[in-house]
C-alpha cells in the first residue's frame, strides 16, 4: 500500500467514525426517526454532498449504527462468557454473566439499545447484513447450552407435543446438536432477557422493582434453570 493511499484510507476511517459519532449524538437528542444526513453534515461542518460519499442515504447510516450496536453488545456478551469460562465457571454462572453483560451494556448505551431493541424506525427496513451481528448474543447463549449438553448434560425442559415440530425446525436451523426441548426454552429465555432489560431501561419497573441488581440476577438464574443448565 502506497503512503498516499494509506493516508487516504486512514482519513476515510476517521471521517466515517466522526459521522457515526455525530449520528449517535443525534439519536440521543432526537431519536432515530428524526436522523437526518443534512443535520449530521451541518454539525460536522461538512457539505451534504461530501457526507453522501460516505453514506449515500439515511438508511445506510442507520444500518451502520445498528450493526455497530449489535456488534458492541455481542462483544460484551462474548467477553463476559470468555472470562467466566476461563475461570472454570459452571454453565449457569456463564449464562448469568452473559445476561448481566447485556444489561450493563444497555444501561451504558441506552440510545443504541433503543435503536436495536426499541420501536422500529418508520420507513426503515433492516438489510440482511444486520442478521449476523444481531445473532451474537443469542449465539453466546446457545454456545453455553451446547457446552452443557455435551459436558455434564442438560435437564430437558418440558415441551408440548404441538410445539415439537416447530422446536425441531428451530434446532435444525440455528441450534444444531441441541435437543428441541432446549432450543424452544432458549428462544423463550432470549426473548425474556431482552424483555427484562427493556422494562428496566424504558421505565416499566419504576416504583415496582427497587433492588434491580438483585432482581435481575435472580431472573437470569431462573432463565438458566428454565433452559435446563446445571448450576455446578
Amino acid at each position: 500500500m502506497s503512503p498516499v493511499r494509506g493516508a487516504r484510507e486512514r482519513a476515510r476511517i476517521e471521517v466515517t467514525a466522526a459521522i457515526k459519532d455525530e449520528a449517535r449524538r443525534a439519536l440521543a437528542a432526537e431519536g432515530a426517526a428524526k436522523l437526518s444526513l443534512r443535520a449530521v453534515a451541518r454539525e460536522l461542518g461538512m457539505v451534504s454532498s461530501a457526507l453522501y460519499r460516505y453514506f449515500p442515504s439515511r438508511d445506510e447510516l442507520l444500518t451502520a449504527l445498528i450493526v455497530d450496536a449489535y456488534d458492541s453488545v455481542g462483544a460484551a456478551a462474548e467477553a463476559a462468557d470468555a472470562r467466566t469460562l476461563a475461570a472454570g465457571a459452571a454453565p449457569r454462572a456463564r449464562w448469568i454473566a452473559v445476561c448481566q453483560a447485556v444489561r450493563a451494556w444497555a444501561l451504558e448505551h441506552p440510545h443504541e439499545y433503543a435503536l436495536i431493541y426499541g420501536s422500529p424506525v418508520p420507513g426503515y427496513t433492516a438489510p440482511l447484513d444486520t442478521i449476523g451481528p444481531a445473532s451474537r448474543v443469542g449465539n453466546a447463549l446457545i454456545g453455553i447450552a451446547r457446552a452443557a449438553h455435551e459436558g455434564r448434560g442438560i435437564a430437558l425442559p418440558p415441551l408440548p407435543a404441538e410445539l415439537r415440530p416447530e422446536a425441531v425446525r428451530m434446532a435444525g436451523h440455528f441450534a444444531e446438536g441441541l435437543p428441541p426441548e432446549v432450543t424452544a426454552a432458549l428462544v423463550a429465555a432470549w426473548a425474556q432477557l431482552f424483555g427484562l432489560v427493556s422494562f428496566e431501561l424504558f421505565g416499566q419497573f419504576t416504583r415496582i422493582v427497587e433492588d434491580r441488581d438483585a432482581f435481575f440476577a435472580h431472573a437470569a438464574d431462573q432463565l438458566a434453570h428454565g433452559v435446563g443448565l446445571p448450576a455446578v
